[in-house]
């Protein structure tokens, strides 16, 4: 994966927004659904990319994927970094996305969530 597909990806999903918000982290790019953070990067490197991760299963992946680590920023029960160094295939790497996409929409208010499932049908009928 490189990182034009990794934001195209990011970007094909419902209520998602990109933005650099933290001044001063200016080469951080922020993908949000309904302004709730699922994952971001370094837009110059792409070193790595954090996702949210269920609390439940994150140590178990980071014992089975190396590149899997525990985040720079985040809270390491939530959020995990993931190096981009090859090892994963992008087929994982897009279900780690998806998952992190859920667990945050799963989160956001319940109006937030009727939302994106209006969204989603709208853009069924089309």
């Amino acid at each position: 994966m490189n990182i034009e597909a990794y934001r195209q990806y990011c970007l094909s999903k419902k209520g998602v927004t990109e933005s650099i918000p933290f001044p001063k982290l200016p080469d951080i790019l922020v993908f949000k659904v309904k302004g709730k953070m699922f994952t971001a990067t370094d837009l110059n490197t792409f070193e790595s990319i954090s996702v949210k991760c269920d609390p439940e299963t994150i140590d178990e992946l980071r014992a089975m994927y190396p590149a899997m680590q525990d985040p720079s920023y985040f809270s390491k029960k939530h959020w995990s970094k993931v190096l981009m160094d090859g090892s994963v295939a992008d087929e994982l790497l897009y279900q780690w996305l998806d998952k992190s996409y859920a667990l945050v929409v799963a989160n956001l208010p319940k109006t937030a969530r009727l939302e994106l499932r209006n969204e989603e049908h709208l853009g069924k009928k089309k």
